[in-house]
């Protein structure tokens, strides 16, 4: 996964009705959305990078803290912790990870990249490491935000039963495996990003996140290039696409250059393209919540309609890291590991 492109908005716009992609750019009031409930400063403390914070069924909560390369257990009461899994380089550990998801059963996955690798572990609830299996190829972060890769492992997600993960260089945007690493079926085209000569650039600009629908299907956001998402059905075929638009991005789109700077890594020249798109995440009413790189979140219904604007704040304005809901419908929102109500 990995990049971004950059053309005339008004042509983008005649482009996109032409093939039935309606643009979201309408003004709508910005809500703010105030903290209900935080882990406490003992515990909160204790993490160098939390981004990921997750409640499960049973009403306990985990929160992947990427900084110290491990995943914790706290209790319903948020007063209490138990470290799951820790780092290090062996099958049950994991070092340089770069993604987490968890399942409402409290199941999860862990995307790392011991020696370059890139390795998928799936575990049970209480930490025991079910399966792993390696990804060929090696990690290469062509879409990264604050040094926070976002392409490849790092969009893993995972319900339970099925691993999804945006490979472009595949030659399909999301990749379905089991959790013993076969493959069941990949989804959706590549978009034309008109840099399809130069494979790195044509990759980043298909980057992004694939989430699945609570009644079936999934949502893919993409993160670099114009940002847009679609909505695929149960079995696969495109249901719609959407285009995300409004002010609050104007500025960056204008911005956007028709060239990105490269940085060496793993002994060869790679773009680094920015996102506009920080995360996503969707609600129990098929509702998708698109964080975008400046502090405002998009809310579109079922249908792709842009519905609300929220920002969060809780000790002052919040960019969140990763986005997830909990079983009674409360949203949780790194970094800090805060608990929001949503918009009525």
């Amino acid at each position: 996964m990995r990049f971004f492109s950059v053309t005339c908005a008004p042509i983008l716009l005649l482009i996109g009705l032409a093939c039935g992609v309606v643009g979201l750019g309408a003004a709508l009031p910005t809500q703010t959305l105030d903290s209900v409930a935080a882990l406490r400063p003992h515990i909160a403390g204790t993490f160098r990078r939390p981004t990921g914070f997750t409640r499960t069924k049973a009403g306990d909560y985990l929160v992947f803290d990427r900084g110290g390369h491990s995943v914790h257990r706290i209790d319903a009461a948020m007063t209490a912790t138990v470290r799951l899994v820790a780092i290090g380089h062996e099958p049950g550990k994991v070092i340089l990870p770069v993604a987490f998801s968890a399942a409402p059963d409290g199941s999860f996955v862990i995307a790392d990249a011991p020696q370059g690798r890139r390795r998928i572990q799936v575990f049970t609830a209480g930490g025991l490491r079910l399966r792993g299996f390696y990804l060929p190829g090696r990690f290469e972060p062509l879409v990264s935000l604050n040094g926070v890769p976002l392409n490849g492992v790092a969009s893993v997600q995972y319900d339970g039963d099925a691993i999804f993960l945006n490979l472009p260089e595949t030659g399909s945007l999301i990749v379905e495996y089991a959790i013993d690493g076969t493959v069941r079926r990949t989804i959706g085209a590549l978009r034309s990003t008109g840099h399809e000569s130069d494979p790195d650039v044509h990759f980043a600009l298909n980057t992004g996140v694939p989430l699945v629908h609570p009644e079936g299907g999934l949502y893919f956001v993409f993160q670099a290039g114009e940002p847009r998402f679609r909505r695929y059905a149960a079995d696969g075929s495109l249901l719609y696409e959407r285009v995300i638009q409004g002010r609050e991005l104007d500025e960056l789109r204008a911005a956007q250059p028709g060239r990105w700077p490269r940085r060496r890594h793993g002994g060869r020249e790679l773009p680094v393209v920015p996102p506009l798109v920080r995360t996503a995440a969707v609600d129990a009413g098929g509702q998708l919540w698109v964080a975008l790189v400046p502090p405002f979140t998009y809310i579109f219904d079922d249908r792709g309609d842009k519905i609300r604007i929220v920002q969060f704040r809780a000790a002052g304005l919040l960019m969140p890291a990763s986005l997830s809901f909990a079983p009674g419908g409360q949203l949780l929102v790194t970094p800090g590991c805060y608990v929001f109500d949503p918009p009525d």
